[in-house]
């Protein structure tokens, strides 16, 4: 047995770490003294010390840190928690280079000027703009979220728009020329840029201002432009950061699950003194995907996930799929629609308490 010191000396834990992570349940002591309060550790806590102390260094989040060590027996699990870790980590980089390039323009207009232009597929950029317009916002108190988020890198652009109830993200590769940028272009000028891509062109040049200024985009001889919305746009990230590995990963039919939320029956929720209805999703016995009757009895244990039927409607047809994906995690976590060939477009619908 060990003692806490010694433990701490072979981790790199510090004593209080280890009191914290004994609190927390991720390494609970082998042995208390129940006159001294005293821990003790056993031989083989010493891996798990280590693993705790190194997923720590690098940022990792309690919860996920708890997962790693429970399966720290299964390298797979293990794995998808560092890769997912890893992309937050590299994501959280580019949003603080993407941050300083705006600060450094506010304090020296001059210091960049250029701008990003990255020449796209037309049909790619329509079918992009289609995957996430259904969830721009409306609410006139809430102007930042009445637009589009362009996001351009190293390799093509990101799509993002979310009301707060639902989120959607799409990209389209291409190429690009000039340094990263994102504009907030209002949902107007986004719909005149998607009337613009309804031609046969098969390229379209889509140009971000590099102070956040202004947004074009030109096919052929056309060219749609104007000003972007002077305002921060959501962090979507934080979510995304925090989306984990989801419970079930369900392939549906589309057209199926379609006539499935036609035939049912929706819960009733009581919101602001109204009654809301509210689309209720399960498993059925063979673990795929069932829409639930809303007033039928259901067993404590199995799995109820209530969102708004309207907006799952509004993302699958945006998924343009007659298969998608559709991941549930509990009644409490977001669910998210993918495209099973496209893992860079999807949607994520805030649930609904039952």
């Amino acid at each position: 047995m060990r003692s806490i010191g010694e433990l701490a000396r072979a981790s790199g834990l510090t004593i209080s770490a280890l009191r914290f992570y004994d609190r927390s349940g991720v390494l609970v002591p082998a042995l208390v003294d129940p006159v001294t309060g005293y821990r003790w550790y056993a031989d083989d806590q010493v891996a798990p010390a280590r693993l705790v102390a190194g997923l720590r260094r690098v940022g990792m989040p309690l919860a996920e840190i708890a997962a790693a060590v429970r399966h720290r027996a299964e390298p797979a699990v293990v794995r998808r928690l560092l890769d997912g870790h890893l992309r937050r980590l590299e994501d959280g980089l580019a949003d603080a280079r993407r941050e300083l390039s705006r600060v450094r323009a506010l304090i020296d207009p001059e210091e960049n000027p250029m701008t990003t232009a990255l020449v796209l597929s037309r049909v790619d950029l329509a079918a992009a703009i289609d995957a996430v317009r259904f969830a721009v916002g409306a609410d006139p108190e809430l102007p930042m979220l009445s637009a589009v988020l362009f996001e351009a890198d190293n390799d093509g652009v990101r799509l993002v728009a979310t009301d707060r109830y639902r989120l959607a993200v799409s990209r389209v590769p291409g190429r690009v020329d000039g340094p990263g940028a994102r504009a907030l272009a209002p949902v107007a000028l986004v719909d005149r840029i998607r009337a613009l891509l309804d031609t046969d062109a098969p390229e379209a040049l889509l140009r971000l201002d590099g102070s956040s200024v202004s947004v074009s985009v030109s096919v052929s001889d056309d060219e749609v432009s104007d000003t972007v919305l002077p305002y921060d746009s959501p962090d979507y990230g934080r979510l995304l950061r925090g989306h984990v590995a989801p419970a079930y990963r369900i392939e549906v039919d589309v057209p199926a699950l379609r006539a499935a939320l036609a035939g049912a029956t929706p819960a009733l929720v009581r919101h602001e003194g109204v009654d809301v209805p509210v689309t209720v999703l399960g498993l059925d016995d063979a673990g795929g995907l069932r829409v639930l009757d809303g007033e039928a009895p259901a067993d404590p244990g199995a799995v109820r996930v209530g969102v708004n039927g309207r907006y799952l409607l509004d993302a699958l047809d945006a998924g343009d799929r007659g298969q998608l994906v559709l991941e549930l995690d509990g009644p409490i976590a977001p669910l998210a629609v993918r495209r099973p060939d496209d893992a860079d477009a999807f949607s994520i619908l805030m649930p609904i308490r039952l």
